[in-house]
Parts: structure tokens; C-alpha cells; sequence
């Protein structure tokens, strides 16, 4: 591929993103409509069921990684060239739709919302089930300021891993890598466990999301502190010194990250104990406790949530239009 190629795809890269950003904002994920995660988990369950057991498990795990190289960046590469050798209009319109699904703009907004209304109308109970439905924890015991540490953790979280990240990779390599991002997403999200089950099998689809998310994390972190106004009115230098602190308390080597610019926006602490399965797990806390975490704050991190996204988008295009600058060919 010579520069001029280079410029073309990037540009092509731009508006398809745009366009799936577009669409997953007015439409998001229909229930029924189909998805590619829901066939990535059916594939990781198929392959987990015959391949985690007896020795070698690790060695095993690395061919769910593979796998999901050949679905994404294979068959997923000859859909979108065959778009794009019919006509470039078609492949970026293709191009848009599969890029569309690997975002979660509006559902991210919307389960967020779902836990919010029972919570302001005194619903705890229904509370507890909607915020159970976007996390691990047992969320039966919850009250309101739990749930809504748990409601905004998981806004915070997954600005990055279900927004930002792969529009980075669609920027870079189009819907084939957007499409392979989600698909290790998923297999962490099922496997990427450090448990007697999952320990070595799940290695390679943890360590892969690992180094697939490093520099996203990181830009969603930025783009988020740049976007929004500290709730207590902090500098930026103060809001990105609370984010360096406590970004690397976080098991995770980069959920941290968007967490912790998300505390010291809010002006909240999350983290502390969560339970899973009646077993307590002791998570650092992050941010400083300024005030005590109730329902206004999942609002708020929606806004904070929608408002970095935005950012997000204006600093690809930033990116994409020096690319495309650079690789033009001028003379």
C-alpha cells in the first residue's frame, strides 16, 4: 500500500466511522436485531467447552485469539474489499454498518437510564435487578449509593472499551479491525478471568485485550478531562493529577484510567467492596469523597460520557485529517 492509498483509506476509514457513530446514536442496538457479539460469544462458548480441559490449556487459549483473528480481520477484510471493488460509496456504507455494532453509544446511555428511573422513584428493588443486568456483582444486598457506584463504574469503563476504543481501530484499520477489537473485548469479558477455570485458558484473550486497549484507555482518559468541567470546579492540572494517582490502583492496567477521570470529575470515590457469587472482592478506591455517591451521579456520568465521546471523535478526525495531509500526494 503506497501513501496515496494510505490517504484514500483514511479518509474512507473517517466517514465510515462517523457514519456508524451516527447511526449507533439514533438507533444503537436493537433487541432482535442480529449482532456480532452475540455470534463471538456463541463461538467462544462452542470453543471454551471443547478446549478448556486437560493440559495445554494456555497453549489452547491462544486458539480462541486466532480464531477470532480469522472471523474479524479474514472474512471480515473480503466483505469489505468486495464492498469497496464495487464501488467505494458501497464499501464505506458497509463499512459504517459493521463499525455501527462494535459501538454501544446509545445502549451504554440507556442501561444506565433503566438503573437511574427506579432509583429516583424509590424502586430499589427493580434498581438492584437493572443495575444487575450491566455487572458482575451481586447486587441484591445494594443500597442507592452502591448501585450507583456500580452504575457509574460501568458508564466510566465502558466509555472506553465499548465507544472510544474500537473507533480508534476503525479509524486505523477500518470495520475488519474495529470488528476484531470487540471480538477480544468479548472473549475477555468471558474468559479473561484469573480463577481455577479461566486462569490459563483465558490468558491470551486477557493479555491480547490488554494490549489492545492500552493507548485507547489512555486518549479516552485525556479526551474525557478535556471535555468536561470538574464538578468542583478543579484545574485541569488538578483533575489529571487525581487521574495519575489513582488510574494504576486499578487491577485492570487500564480501566483505571477512564474510572479514575471520571472520580475526579464527578468529585466522587469509587471502588471498595463488591461481592461476587457471596465472595468479597476489595477493589482500591479511586478519587477523593467529596460528597457521598447518589443517583444525580449516574446522570451525570452519562453527560460526561456523551460529551467525551464527542471529543473522542474531533480528536480522530484531528488525527485522520494529519494522516491524510501527510500522504496526500501534493505535487
Amino acid at each position: 500500500m503506497d501513501v496515496t492509498q494510505i490517504s484514500m483509506f483514511i479518509s474512507y476509514h473517517l466517514v465510515a466511522m462517523t457514519g456508524a457513530l451516527v447511526l449507533d446514536m439514533i438507533i444503537g442496538d436493537p433487541e432482535h436485531w442480529p449482532h456480532p457479539v452475540r455470534w463471538f460469544g456463541n463461538w467462544i462458548a462452542f470453543l471454551e467447552k471443547r478446549l478448556n480441559r486437560g493440559n495445554g490449556r494456555r497453549r489452547k487459549g491462544f486458539v480462541v485469539v486466532l480464531s477470532m483473528l480469522v472471523w474479524t480481520i479474514g472474512i471480515g477484510g473480503m466483505v469489505v474489499y468486495t464492498a469497496y471493488h464495487v464501488h467505494p460509496y458501497i464499501g464505506v456504507a458497509v463499512e459504517a454498518l459493521l463499525i455501527a455494532p462494535t459501538i454501544a453509544t446509545k445502549s451504554l446511555a440507556d442501561a444506565a437510564i433503566k438503573v437511574l428511573r427506579p432509583l429516583t422513584e424509590g424502586e430499589i428493588e427493580r434498581a438492584r435487578y437493572e443495575v444487575g443486568m450491566i455487572v458482575g456483582r451481586d447486587t441484591d444486598q445494594l443500597n442507592e449509593g452502591e448501585i450507583a457506584r456500580a452504575t457509574v463504574e460501568t458508564v466510566a469503563e465502558n466509555t472506553s472499551d465499548g465507544i472510544t476504543a474500537p473507533l480508534l481501530f476503525a479509524l486505523i484499520g477500518g470495520a475488519p479491525l474495529a470488528l476484531f477489537y470487540r471480538a477480544i473485548n468479548t472473549c475477555d469479558s468471558m474468559v479473561g478471568y484469573k480463577n481455577d477455570c479461566y486462569g490459563e485458558f483465558g490468558y491470551a484473550s486477557a493479555k491480547t485485550d490488554d494490549l489492545l486497549n492500552y493507548v485507547p484507555s489512555r486518549l479516552t482518559a485525556f479526551a474525557m478531562l478535556i471535555a468536561n468541567r470538574s464538578y468542583d470546579h478543579l484545574s485541569f492540572r488538578a483533575l489529571w493529577r487525581l487521574m495519575k494517582r489513582d488510574a494504576r490502583k486499578h487491577p485492570s492496567p487500564n480501566s483505571g484510567y477512564g474510572e479514575s477521570a471520571m472520580a475526579a470529575l464527578l468529585g466522587i470515590r469509587l471502588g471498595g467492596l463488591n461481592m461476587y457469587k457471596g465472595i468479597p472482592s476489595h477493589r482500591p478506591e479511586i478519587g477523593d469523597a467529596k460528597q457521598p455517591l447518589t443517583s444525580a451521579h449516574i446522570k451525570q456520568s452519562v453527560a460526561v460520557m456523551r460529551r467525551t465521546v464527542f471529543a473522542y471523535w474531533f480528536l480522530l478526525c484531528v488525527i485522520g485529517g494529519v494522516i491524510i495531509v501527510i500522504t496526500y500526494p501534493w505535487g
